[in-house]
């Protein structure tokens, strides 16, 4: 409105100021031009009114023509940016409705301001009853607080990507994998885009697949800790019939025989605890006690294909993860046995196991003197059903990645056709609330 005025006022005193102009120069011109003719000066006081006319209607015709034109671009601009806009909320729309994930649009207080069909169908709830839901209804304290960190990180314009465990009545529990996206408007951050995708059954095929193959390194050291198992068992049978045959008790034997009977205890004991199903939990978890209940399960095999087996442990202190130590256990299971496997028949085995700290990480390398592998197939160890072996499915190193993937960790191969090869496993570190304890 007040453009329009100031647009009226020029137009108003710029004909007022060339009326005033016209009168004044006009008069002065023709009676100047006439010298006293009274009918020359009639004459041109009858058409000067009309040549006024003339050149004021041409000055503002050129005056509305030039704004009204700047208008209609302006106008016709402002058209095409509407449309623009239009195609790109519909844009926006369809990626916000038609979305395969779960997708709510949070306020900063955390209400929800707006959702997608998928979401009402994942939290089975909707939008009316989420508007005002606090998400303590699907989330358990402990959670709730790590969802909230991520949260306040968004604050300052950083997404996050994290997996969470939501609860929902009659007991129904579903594993997300969730997206936290800032919207920012004028370098401002207004609002939060949630992004989330059910991997409940994802996740329930990973565990069968790690399960599955557990169960198949159980069953291929079963052979290996038999035969183990029979030594302590061939000593104590023959100290048994000693003893039938002389009637008399010896305490050196005895010890022995104590001592072979707590070696199968610790043998057995561990195929156990690896065979047994356990809730996935991480602990904060000694990696020397892990590698150490490892090699006992380990030498045995070691033993059978008469291969040696070495340990060293060269960090200054102890080296804490957090970490679920069964699934570990079952990492360095298969790579020390694929290591042991690498040696051909009858020539003089080695793997050598490490332990060292690198920075924040625990590292450990085992390394042996087999055959070794070309770069080629290094490339492509870990991707399912890709094996080196004859009769192998390629699983045992996927699962092993998957597990080390879960536990924020990496591992790395080196190998060299004919001189062995290296795997590197490393960890982040966790310091225990009793890791300064006294041994």
């Amino acid at each position: 409105m007040k453009q329009a005025k100031e647009i009226a006022i020029k137009i108003t005193i710029t004909y007022v100021l060339l009326g005033i102009l016209w009168i004044m120069l006009s008069d002065y011109f023709f009676m100047t031009l006439a010298h006293e003719n009274l009918d020359m000066y009639i004459y041109f006081q009858r058409y000067k009114g009309w040549f006024f006319m003339v050149v004021t209607g041409t000055i503002l015709f050129l005056m509305v023509y030039r704004r009204t034109h700047e208008l209609i671009v302006s106008n016709e601009k402002l058209t095409h940016k509407e449309r623009q806009l239009q195609i790109k909320n519909q844009h926006y729309h369809s990626l916000f409705e038609q979305n395969p994930d779960a997708v709510l649009e949070l306020s900063l207080d955390g209400n929800v301001v707006s959702i997608n069909g998928e979401a009402e169908g994942l939290l089975e709830s909707t939008f009316e009853e989420l508007k005002e839901v606090n998400f303590r209804k699907f989330l358990h304290d402990e959670e709730m607080k790590r969802v909230t960190d991520f949260f306040f990180e968004s604050f300052n314009g950083l997404g996050s990507s994290f997996e969470t465990i939501i609860h929902l009545p009659n007991n129904k529990r579903k594993i997300l994998r969730c997206s936290l996206v800032p919207i920012i408007v004028n370098r401002k951050v207004t609002g939060i885009f949630a992004i989330a995708r059910d991997i409940t059954h994802i996740k329930e095929n990973e565990e069968m697949i790690v399960a599955s193959e557990k169960l198949s390194v159980i069953g291929q050291l079963a052979a290996a800790v038999a035969h183990e198992i029979r030594n302590p068992l061939t000593s104590l049978k023959g100290f048994i019939q000693l003893m039938q045959t002389t009637n008399t008790i010896n305490h050196d034997h005895l010890d022995i025989m104590l001592s072979e009977v707590d070696r199968i205890d610790l043998i057995s004991g561990e195929m156990l605890i690896l065979g047994k199903q356990q809730d996935f939990h991480f602990h904060h978890e000694r990696l020397d006690d892990i590698l150490r209940q490892v090699l006992v399960l380990m030498q045995a095999q070691a033993h059978l294909d008469n291969v040696s087996i070495s340990y060293e442990n060269l960090a200054v202190k102890p080296l804490y993860v957090l970490a679920e130590a069964n699934q570990l256990k079952q990492v360095f299971i298969n790579i020390i046995k694929n290591a042991v496997e690498s040696i051909p028949k009858g020539e003089n085995g080695r793997v050598a196991i490490t332990l060292n700290q690198h920075g924040q990480d625990v590292h450990v390398i085992v390394k042996d003197n087999g055959v070794g592998m070309d770069p080629e197939r290094i490339e492509h160890l870990g991707e399912p059903f890709y094996s080196t072996k004859e009769k192998g499915t390629g699983l045992g190193l996927a699962v092993c990645q998957k597990i080390i993937e879960r536990h924020q960790g990496h591992i790395h191969f080196k190998s060299e056709k004919e001189k062995g090869t290296a795997v590197e496993i490393s960890l982040p570190i966790k310091e225990d609330v009793d890791s300064s304890a006294p041994e």
